[in-house]
C-alpha cells in the first residue's frame, strides 16, 4: 500500500509500515510545516493513504467533502 505520513504521525509507525514492505512518504523527508489542504491534495495526487494522529483532516474529508483516497487517524498512548 501507499502512505503519506504527515508531521504529527509517530516515526515508529512510518518504520513498521517500511519494514514490511509498505511505500511510505513521510511529510518530515520533504516539507519542513505543510498546509492541511496541501497535504490533502498530495495524498490524493499521489494516490497514498493519509497516516495522521490530527483529528482535524477527518473534517476535510467528511465535512468539506475533499477527495482522498483515505485517512487512517492514529492514536498512541502518551509515554
Amino acid at each position: 500500500m501507499r502512505f503519506l505520513a504527515d508531521e504529527s504521525c509517530d516515526f515508529a509507525v512510518v518504520r513498521a509500515l517500511r519494514a514490511e514492505g509498505h511505500d511510505v512518504l513521510a511529510i518530515c523527508d520533504v516539507s519542513r510545516r505543510t498546509v492541511y489542504k496541501e497535504l490533502m491534495e498530495l495524498a490524493f495526487q499521489d494516490n497514498r493513504i493519509l497516516l495522521t494522529e490530527d483529528k482535524d483532516f477527518g473534517w476535510l474529508v467528511f465535512v468539506a467533502h475533499m477527495e482522498s483516497p483515505g485517512v487512517v487517524l492514529i492514536r498512541f498512548p502518551a509515554l
